[in-house]
């Protein structure tokens, strides 16, 4: 019998996590799965403030099909992810969220799908649930120019709920980066990709921890960690205002042996000088993100660290 992970990381959960687990249950006894496949529910407390870690203890204990890591503090949902990897058994992995916005019903789409061989099914979203106009318009921009700018296509429109093949799981842990951004590394490692198409559904309690400000910085991260074109935009950002400086340095000479050298122009230069100065500021911002990134990486420090384990501390 194949075993079926399902890995979801927790972040202030505490009031999804009851119908997260009756949705899971129903699913779970469903007759498409149900004697079918052995389960495994892999619950990642990314360092919780609520009653998150309690309700994972009580379920461990009623259900043996429930196990929980918790994390000695929050080390960012990718993170937590990574550590679901290392600690998850199954021939496959399901990835979905605490707050139901990813349907259980899906899997058994992803399942047919895996069991035709396909080893990375990802679910690509019809709608997106309720969000802001202005977010759905921004993550679709980010998505396409990620995509003109990486050599590795980025699939748009999807998430992190997908299911896994053993041989991806084992992929995703041999890249043990700190700065991860996984849904460009679920593109990277290949294997054989299908889709299933699903609407994202709204959060069935508490709020979201994902604010514009960590929405940006994860897109950062994403471009940083799939693409140098922000280099070579540095490169010819500097390329072409030399050009322009150059042609601008030769009409000023000849200007001051034609018509001599009056005073005037004191404007002008002050605007040349605030716009190579916000440039020069802008390319080392870029160097500086490229630079902040290998310093971190090369403290080679874990991306998480256990303290507990289904009861017992580690």
């Amino acid at each position: 019998m194949k075993k079926i992970s399902i890995l979801i990381p927790c972040y202030n959960e505490q009031e999804s996590l009851p119908l997260l687990y009756k949705a899971l249950n129903e699913a779970m006894a469903d007759s498409r799965v149900a004697g079918r496949y052995e389960f495994e529910v892999m619950l990642v407390n990314d360092g919780s403030s609520d009653s998150t870690l309690a309700i994972l203890r009580q379920l461990h204990k009623e259900d043996s099909r429930v196990s929980y890591i918790d994390l000695s503090r929050n080390f960012g949902k990718e993170n937590a992810m990574m550590a679901g990897f290392d600690y998850v058994t199954g021939d496959c992995c399901i990835i979905m969220d605490a707050d139901l916005q990813d349907p259980p019903q899906v899997m058994f789409e992803m399942i047919e799908k895996w069991e035709e061989g396909y080893e990375d099914v990802y679910a690509k979203r019809i709608s997106r649930g309720k969000e802001s106009w202005l977010r759905k318009k921004l993550s679709m921009k980010f998505y396409k120019i990620l995509n003109k700018m990486s050599k590795v296509e980025m699939l748009q429109n999807v998430g992190d709920f997908r299911l896994l093949d053993k041989r991806c799981v084992e992929a995703l842990k041999s890249l043990r980066e700190t700065e991860r951004y996984t849904k460009g590394l679920f593109c990277w490692i290949g294997y054989r990709k299908a889709e299933v198409l699903f609407d994202r559904g709204d959060r069935v309690a508490g709020t979201t921890s994902w604010s514009m400000w960590k929405l940006m910085r994860l897109g950062i991260d994403g471009i940083i960690s799939f693409t140098t074109a922000p280099l070579h935009l540095a490169t010819w950002l500097g390329i072409i205002i030399s050009f322009f400086a150059f042609i601008y340095l030769v009409f000023v000479l000849l200007k001051t042996l034609i018509f001599g050298d009056p005073v005037a122009g004191f404007p002008t230069l002050i605007c040349v000088i605030l716009f190579l100065g916000g440039v020069i500021l802008l390319c080392l911002g870029i160097l500086g993100e490229y630079v902040a990134r290998m310093y971190s990486e090369t403290k080679r420090r874990p991306g998480y660290i256990v303290r507990e384990f289904n009861d017992k501390l580690v």
